[in-house]
């Protein structure tokens, strides 16, 4: 395997997590009666330029298709960080309606439609047909493409060049990140700013955040790799964040290389000295995952098996592609855990892929009431256990399986 970015091999495993069909591709009914497509599930690093990576197995045309599933406004506490960051980027940037902002991977018109409430134009890329037609649905603008070099030309010479350029949870999910990377040098404008979130690999590891890892994810990211990537293509790192999202982010503010200039914060030196002395420049940082990921599987395997020898009913909450990932590692059927929840109602009716678990409304957990409740999407666990609370009304409990199994 050659490393996506600087095309060195690649032979530095981060993680095996066996096989897995994408952790987006839900089932309906009919679908139940043919046969998945799984991939290996593997991460290796470049030792060379340190951008862990998936083994190239699934494409991305397959991965994001016209049913995508994954809708980010049904997550409150998403969108308050989606609004939070479009009043911090028009304060800071002066943005208004004489400005262009652009979103990559603009799915349901999350992020756009703050934008859109204060005046300024906007417009959204968005390959999948079914969060591209919910952004419209809002009166947002949206080209339903893969973004890259060739569409950034296009819609530069249509006149879209950008003053911000914002991609949240993206860069990860992109096979081709040069390609991609370079299209923002080419649609900002001289004076424009692109920002960047993206799960840390840093945490990734240190917190053992394995269910992070699926197909769609094509990267696990530092800023140690992210800088040399877009100093490749044509963008200079000048600021960096760290977010608590996804169980610990970066947002990274870039510009173009031959435009404007933009002194560089000191918090980009010293993240990149957090990285150094933690270790993700030597191979040993990134042998203390699968250990870590295996440790899980086993808690989770004898939790709910305990859970059924005691007579307990266990269901789980959230049908996220990360619990997708847990699940499938863990081996986990209908047998030990007979339905999740989910407030989408895209996925409700649906079932998992691999473990083909159902998926049902909430209504389904009141008429139930199992005594736990596991929490799949634990980087909102905030959010879900205030909106579970009814759920002590008949003694249960909620719990999370990682990092480690606790009882909330």
């Amino acid at each position: 395997m050659k490393c996506r970015h600087c095309a060195a091999p690649v032979t530095l495993p981060l993680v095996d997590l066996g096989t897995a069909p994408p952790s987006n591709a839900y089932l309906d009914a009919p679908a139940l009666h043919g046969s998945e497509r799984w991939y290996p599930l593997r991460v290796l690093v470049c030792e060379q330029c340190w951008l862990a990576q998936t083994e190239d197995f699934a494409q991305a045309n397959e991965l994001f298709s016209a049913n995508y599933a994954y809708f980010s406004s049904f997550s409150s506490t998403w969108l308050a960080h989606a609004q939070a960051y479009v009043d911090a980027m028009v304060q800071r940037w002066g943005l208004n309606e004489h400005s262009k902002v652009v979103e990559i991977a603009a799915n349901d018109g999350y992020l756009l439609q703050y934008v859109a409430q204060r005046g300024i134009p906007c417009l959204g890329v968005e390959p999948t047909a079914s969060t591209a037609a919910a952004a419209r649905a809002k009166g947002l603008a949206v080209v339903e493409q893969f973004f890259g070099t060739a569409l950034a030309q296009e819609l530069a010479s249509q006149g879209h060049s950008a003053d911000l350029m914002a991609a949240n949870n993206v860069l990860a999910h992109v096979p081709d990140i040069n390609d991609f990377v370079a299209g923002f040098a080419s649609l900002l404008k001289p004076s424009g700013v692109a920002t960047f979130e993206f799960p840390h690999l840093l945490q990734l590891v240190e917190q053992c955040q394995f269910d992070t890892i699926y197909h769609e994810h094509f990267s696990y990211l530092s800023l140690t790799a992210v800088q040399r990537i877009f100093a490749a293509n044509g963008l200079t790192v000048f600021d960096v964040q760290e977010l608590p999202t996804h169980g610990g982010s970066l947002r990274v503010f870039a510009r173009r290389t031959d435009g404007l200039e933009r002194p560089t914060t000191p918090a980009v030196a010293a993240l990149l000295e957090h990285e150094a002395t933690a270790g993700m420049g030597h191979a040993a940082f990134y042998q203390s995952l699968q250990p870590q990921a295996l440790r899980i599987k086993r808690e989770l395997l004898t939790f709910l098996l305990q859970a059924q020898a005691q007579g307990l009913k266990v269901a789980a909450y959230g049908a996220a592609a990360k619990g997708n990932t847990l699940l499938n590692f863990a081996g986990v059927r209908s047998d030990l855990l007979p339905y999740v929840v989910d407030r989408n109602p895209a996925k409700q009716g649906q079932f998992l892929p691999g473990s083909r678990i159902p998926i049902v409304d909430e209504d389904h957990l009141r008429a139930h009431r199992p005594d736990i409740v596991l929490i799949l999407p634990w980087n909102l666990k905030d959010e879900v256990v205030a909106q579970l609370a009814y759920v002590q009304e008949w003694g249960g409990q909620l719990a999370v399986a990682m990092p480690t199994l606790e009882f909330l």
